[in-house]
């Protein structure tokens, strides 16, 4: 079992915030980018591969996106990836290149991407308390092991619930500010 590292701790929970900023720079306000289809994954070749490497995405035009299948086989399972990720896209397919037209954003749609970004932000929260079990359990097994006092775990203890109470804060700061944006306020 891994010795207790503070360093690490915080490394792995400010990786789960900045996943978290990176899945929501996803998530536009009713303009074309890229970025808002990195979240989507395609089952192809027997396994799940994220769409980016099994296509081309571009915004040729403001309100439109356009995905490039590599793989002319592959344009159904992407076109069925792309309607169920709940993006409310609805891809055009005209045999050769999936089309996707931006929709304006409705008051509706608005709180669906809401909704959306409260799920990526309770996604984060749950990889940021997985690491203070982590941390926890690793200061646990040290105190068993006799590597460190009973004293030095509940001090741990306390470091940790003080880091992952600093990074949850920073995750619900993150996506009260994208909800804030998505709401158009």
């Amino acid at each position: 079992m891994a010795k207790y590292d503070k360093a690490d701790l915080e490394r792995r929970m400010k990786g789960a915030v900045e996943a978290l900023r990176h899945d929501l720079g996803g998530l536009r306000t009713g303009r074309a980018n890229t970025t808002l289809l990195e979240p989507v994954t395609v089952t192809v070749y027997g396994s799940q591969m994220p769409l980016n490497q099994v296509a081309t995405i571009s915004a040729p035009e403001p309100r439109m996106l356009t995905v490039q299948v590599w793989d002319k086989t592959n344009i159904g399972p992407v076109e069925k990836a792309i309607r169920s990720a709940g993006l409310g896209l609805n891809p055009i397919n005209d045999g050769n290149t999936l089309r996707l037209p931006i929709p304006d954003l409705t008051e509706d749609r608005r709180k669906e991407l809401a909704k959306l970004a409260h799920t990526y932000a309770e996604k984060a929260r749950v990889a940021i308390r997985n690491v203070r079990r982590d941390g926890i359990d690793n200061l646990k097994t040290d105190e068993s092991k006799k590597e460190i006092s009973e004293d030095d775990r509940k001090r741990g203890e306390t470091e940790v619930q003080k880091l992952t109470d600093e990074q949850i804060k920073a995750v619900d700061d993150v996506a009260a500010s994208k909800e804030q944006e998505i709401m158009g306020r």
